[in-house]
């Protein structure tokens, strides 16, 4: 018992945090390009001008996922790169890139997973109220249709939309992502629903333009919560947190898992969402609801951490205290391994789909001993455990499809710049240069040995 034997190891990263070559070959400038240039939003004011080069060493990248023995890799293409204005021309330069990575993956036997989008807008169409404009689901369909016909003939799996919760929550919400905005609520809600409807439309121009049969799903983020207990009551309230608002207030809404999922695997908005917040949302019709709604192949989730809860008085959530000195990792997240159990257990009941873990990792207080290594032994730990809870879920019937660690290599951070490490190789951003580091090695025997030593 354990992890399926086709079970899918590998490892993510998203463009604009490895790439660099920002104004290189034709690419277009994106909102984090603008919002990093402009100063004050970013850790240090660094930006993702160089990142990790992967643009000009994607070879070498590829042949340590190759000797780490990944199966996959989850990358994000930059729409800017591709389509410098977001619509219209496209940029012959772009495709040669990803062509050349795809294909580099391919002959190392490494499986390409493509997210088309994780974030990085094309900076003409913020210019015309990027996802706020009742065109943006149009514009998405017009970039999957150039993707879907250059790509598919090689890429097999792809995800549409890497964590809608941040897209609006902390890039129109909160403004601590780009485009750095705070709209209002009527705002808020209409640019939820033209990305959801966007990932729709993706679906789509996949499904209509590609050459071969694909797998597609998006990778969506939210607020998890897991029981104190294995006593009933616990379960069940926790199992309900997970898909309701623990507060009636936009900042909830933006983790609410239901709020994205909902309307993708069920075709419908959460009644407690619309409850409380349904006369800021623009007209919904049925038509929206089906396009939103598509079949997916599997169900992809971002993970990092939970909120333990228990059963009050009333059967609902109550947050259970963290005892003084519960860990944490290097950017402040909890370490709660029991979550990677809980979290598909409850999404596969509600949703009914395989399930993948599309990005899970950890930061850490990295940097290169005396030795010239790096003993990352945080991170082994954090992967012991959070895997050993995954295996779990495993053997307890829930069909799981794959891994993805976030991240292969420390990369640019968004608003924390390069100040957090969450790579399984250490990146010098000076010199460019890659070493492996604990982890690493622990997650290759991990591969090579369908994680039966967890």
């Amino acid at each position: 018992m354990g992890f399926k034997k086709d079970f899918i190891w590998g490892g993510a990263t998203a463009s604009y945090q490895v790439e660099g070559a920002a104004y290189e070959d034709g690419k277009g400038l994106n909102i984090w390009d603008i919002f990093c240039k402009d100063g004050g939003h970013i850790y240090e004011n660094q930006t993702g001008d160089a990142a990790c080069d992967q643009y000009h060493r994607y070879k070498e990248d590829v042949q340590i996922m190759k000797e780490m023995g990944m199966k996959a890799y989850r990358f994000s293409l930059s729409w800017a790169r591709i389509m410098p204005e977001g619509t219209g021309t496209v940029n012959e330069k772009g495709l040669k890139y990803y062509d050349n990575l795809i294909n580099e993956l391919l002959d190392n036997g490494i499986e390409p997973f493509v997210t088309l989008y994780h974030w990085d807008l094309p900076y003409a169409l913020h210019l015309q109220g990027g996802w706020m404009n009742p065109n943006s689901p149009s514009w998405f369909y017009e970039y999957a249709k150039v993707v879907a016909e250059h790509f598919s003939d090689r890429v097999k799996n792809f995800f549409t939309i890497n964590e809608p919760q941040c897209i609006v929550g902390l890039g129109y919400q909160t403004g601590e992502h780009a485009p750095g905005l705070k709209v209002g609520p009527s705002d808020y809600f209409r640019i939820w629903h033209n990305v959801l409807k966007a990932h729709g439309r993706a679906v789509e121009a996949l499904r209509e333009f590609s050459k071969q049969p694909v797998k597609i799903s998006m990778a969506p983020c939210g607020a998890l919560y897991v029981p104190e207990t294995n006593k009933p009551e616990d379960i069940e309230a926790a199992r309900k947190a997970n898909f309701s608002l623990p507060e009636n207030s936009i900042g909830a809404c933006s983790w609410d898992v239901a709020l994205c999922c909902d309307p993708v695997y069920l075709g419908q908005y959460p009644e407690d969402i619309l409850k409380e917040f349904g006369q800021f949302f623009p007209k919904v019709t049925d038509a929206d609801m089906k396009l939103i709604s598509q079949p997916l192949d599997f169900l992809g989730q971002n993970i990092y951490n939970a909120v333990t809860v228990r059963a009050g008085e009333d059967g609902k959530a109550v947050r259970a205290a963290r005892y003084d000195g519960f860990p944490q990792t290097a950017i402040g997240w909890p370490v709660t391994p029991e979550v990677l159990y809980w979290a598909p257990k409850f999404m596969q009941e509600r949703y009914k789909k395989p399930f993948m873990i599309t990005e899970n990792g950890m930061a850490s207080h990295d940097w290169v001993g005396v030795d010239g290594k790096v003993h990352d032994q945080a991170r082994v730990d954090f992967m012991a455990r959070y895997l050993g809870a995954y295996k779990r879920a495993a053997e307890d019937g829930v069909d799981l499809a794959g891994y993805f660690a976030w991240s292969v290599m420390d990369n640019f951070e968004w608003a924390y710049g390069y100040s957090q490490r969450f790579g399984l190789v250490y990146t010098d951003y000076n010199t460019q240069k890659r070493i492996w580091k604990d982890s690493a090695y622990f997650y290759k025997n991990i591969i090579e040995t369908n994680g039966e030593n967890l």
